[in-house]
């Protein structure tokens, strides 16, 4: 026995970078500020499968699929052997293990697919933006979801294993893999570093990154008051922020009902909210609007075309489905989903002065004025440095307008 190169750079750089960026798939699922870093790692994720797929075919010895092709009575019959303390000894891989190896590639393509057809159904951007409906993205999100969970397990188990075999054939498989050296006999095949192929690899991942991080995404849709807070340090800026796509405007609109308030974008509401609105616009929260026909059925009919009901963006699916068929909300601050997603934002954040308001959207929504409230592109602002805590303190102002 002597120590012998196993495990090929490529393969050991796959192996790390696959679970690092799982790793980190899974940190940021749940954060809408690092949707980027979310939909990059998955990306990542297909890329790195795709590339172990074809090195299982022309790697060497022990990357090929060839040397590790135990099926599933072999992967049980292994796992007794453990139970039993008296398991073999294998160079490469064990049944047990080649058989989670399989499961998570398989898992990670399917988390990868499902992952980019969410993102296309739900948030309307990549490959696959505008493939589904938002209902159907629910259902795709749930399966995306049950994948990483059960990815997730596998992963627990396959560490579980190595720790388990390691301390069974007194040897530290983990590093091994970094190193890429095991015990093994003068007649083990020969394993050749590959060191071009795993050059090539880092390099290829580190322009996606670039490439990703710099040009795939658009970070040009900052409000001229968003840019300015920006360079005066009191709102710190999402990683990178997803555009919306371009929805429907109406200057009469924008004009006539930003003249009083913030604009609230026809989608926020559905159209029966709009048209009671209209209809008793002589009491519009204790004013008289004092349109003309013209003028008000122009801005009605805008407001109709756009209502919840369309399912233009995801804000407008989530808030038509949240309301009950009787019911005909005036603000936007009162329906349900409204209500939920804001449930626990701290009250010091609606009395910070860049806030001040339920009704100003655009403190935290950066594309609050073009209606489309991408997840990405909201940030929560952070209270300017000269706010004292007795103001930050402050009780939350009433909304006054829908």
């Amino acid at each position: 026995m002597r120590p012998t190169l196993i495990w090929d750079l490529p393969t050991r750089l796959f192996h790390w970078a696959l679970a690092s960026s799982f790793a980190l798939a899974w940190l940021t699922s749940d954060s809408d500020p690092w949707l980027a870093v979310h939909v990059f790692v998955g990306y990542l994720m297909l890329g790195l499968v795709g590339f172990r797929l074809v090195w299982g075919l022309v790697g060497s010895h022990f990357s090929r699929f060839a040397s590790f092709w135990f099926g599933p009575k072999a992967a049980l019959e292994y796992l007794k052997q453990v139970a039993k303390g008296r398991a073999p000894r294998h160079v490469g891989h064990n049944p047990t293990g080649s058989l989670a190896i399989y499961i998570l590639l398989g898992l990670s393509v399917l988390v990868g697919l499902t992952g980019v057809l969410t993102l296309g159904g739900d948030e309307q951007q990549g490959l696959a933006a505008g493939w589904f409906s938002f209902a159907q993205a629910r259902i795709l999100k749930e399966l995306h979801e049950l994948g990483a969970i059960a990815m997730l397990v596998v992963v627990i188990g396959h560490i579980t294993g190595v720790v388990v075999e390691s301390l069974l054939h007194k040897e530290n498989l983990a590093r091994s893999m970094v190193t890429g050296f095991k015990q093994a006999d003068a007649g083990t095949p020969k394993t050749n570093a590959r060191p071009l192929v795993a050059v090539l690899m880092l390099l290829a991942m580190l322009g996606f990154g670039g490439w990703w991080f710099t040009y795939a995404i658009d970070r040009q849709i900052d409000t001229q008051t968003w840019n300015t807070r920006l360079e005066s340090g009191t709102v710190e800026e999402p990683h990178v922020k997803f555009v919306g796509k371009q929805l429907p405007d109406n200057p009469q609109w924008r004009d006539e009902c930003g003249s009083c308030h913030n604009v609230f974008y026809p989608a926020l509401l559905p159209a029966r909210s709009w048209q009671k609105m209209m209809t008793e616009q002589d009491k519009h929260f204790g004013t008289d609007l004092g349109f003309d026909k013209a003028t008000s059925d122009a801005i009605l009919k805008f407001m109709v075309d756009n209502a919840a009901e369309k399912h233009a963006v995801e804000a407008a699916y989530k808030i038509e489905q949240s309301i009950a068929a009787t019911d005909t909300p005036l603000r936007v601050t009162e329906t349900p989903y409204w209500v939920k997603k804001h449930r626990e934002i701290a009250a010091s954040d609606w009395a910070n002065p860049l806030v001040k308001s339920k009704t100003n959207c655009a403190a935290c929504h950066s594309d609050a004025d073009n209606g489309t409230f991408e997840d990405g592109a909201m940030h929560i602002p952070a209270a300017p440095k000269a706010v004292t805590s007795a103001a930050v303190a402050a009780p939350v102002p009433a909304a006054s307008k829908p």
